[in-house]
Formats: structure tokens, C-alpha cells, sequence
């Protein structure tokens, strides 16, 4: 979506998780892989802002103190910390200006993009994980063969389909 928006030419802030959190390492890597694919979009600044608002309010208000300009997009590995840059872009003068993608589809984040404050996020379906789990320990239970791995795919949420993930 990011490369989609920049034409796949941007200055990226990645807000990561937890040092060492394995959900962390998994979304770093994939963004980093995603981004090998579009020579134009350089990941300028990665800090941690532990998934807490406050904490990716205040390592994004340093990251525009000292890059400023270069900014063009932050990718946050959940919605609190893009909640966070979202407060030190628009502190800084800078809404609008500067696209803001996070992971969760939280309600805080559907409000933020409901004022246009979001640009993009998903959506981890819980309760289409839960039922894969149960699905997964009954067929094992039954002493059927599954799949080591059962994938629920994350949604792609936008200003355009957000309010079906409203409640």
C-alpha cells in the first residue's frame, strides 16, 4: 500500500515492537522484503516504540527533529505506535504530509482513519485464527495429517473499507 501510494519512491520510519519479540523480527522482516522490491523506497530510520502509544509519539517526535523533510511514510508494526507518530506528525505541523500505515485494525486506529489521520492498516481476524486452531485440534485429535502451518490472511484496510471493520 505504501508503495502503492508513493509510486514506489519513499523515505521510510519503521516503528518496531519489543526488541526481540518474535512478532517484531516477523513484521520487520517482511516489510524489509517488500521493500527489497521497490529500489526507490529506503527504510531511513528504525526505532523501537515497544507497541506503545506514548513511546512511538516520542521516538517519532526525535526522528522528525533530525530528519524532518526526508520523511515521506512510517510503517508501524501495530496500530498504538501509529497512533503515536500520528500525535508527533501533527505536532510538528506535518499531517497530511507524511503517510501513516500500522497493523491491528484497532478501534483507536478506525477512528484515526475515519478522521483521515490513517492512512492504512490490517486486520488480524481472531476469531478466523481461533477457528483454525479448533479446526487444526480436531483434526489431530481425529489423527488426521494437517498442514505444520495454517495461514488466516491478514485485510487490507483503507480509507475505503474501513467502516466494515467498524463495530
Amino acid at each position: 500500500m505504501v508503495a502503492q501510494q508513493t509510486n514506489g519512491k519513499a523515505k521510510i520510519v519503521e516503528l518496531s515492537g519489543t526488541t526481540g519479540a518474535s512478532v517484531s523480527q516477523d513484521r520487520q522482516k517482511g516489510f524489509a522484503d517488500e521493500i527489497k522490491k521497490h529500489p526507490d523506497m529506503k527504510i531511513i530510520a528504525s526505532q523501537t516504540g515497544n507497541f506503545n502509544r506514548a513511546e512511538g509519539q516520542k521516538v517519532m517526535q526525535n526522528i522528525i527533529q533530525s530528519l524532518g523533510q526526508q520523511i515521506t511514510a512510517v510503517y508501524a508494526h501495530n496500530d498504538e505506535m501509529a497512533i503515536g507518530a500520528i500525535q508527533a506528525i501533527d505536532a510538528a505541523g506535518k499531517l497530511g504530509e507524511i503517510l501513516v500505515g500500522g497493523v491491528d485494525a484497532s478501534p483507536d486506529a478506525l477512528q484515526e482513519m475515519d478522521k483521515s489521520r490513517l492512512n492504512v492498516t490490517v486486520f488480524q481476524n481472531a476469531k478466523g485464527q481461533g477457528e483454525g486452531g479448533i479446526k487444526a485440534a480436531i483434526a489431530l485429535a481425529r489423527g488426521e495429517t494437517i498442514d505444520q502451518i495454517t495461514w488466516v490472511p491478514f485485510e487490507l484496510v483503507t480509507p475505503e473499507n474501513y467502516k466494515t471493520y467498524m463495530q
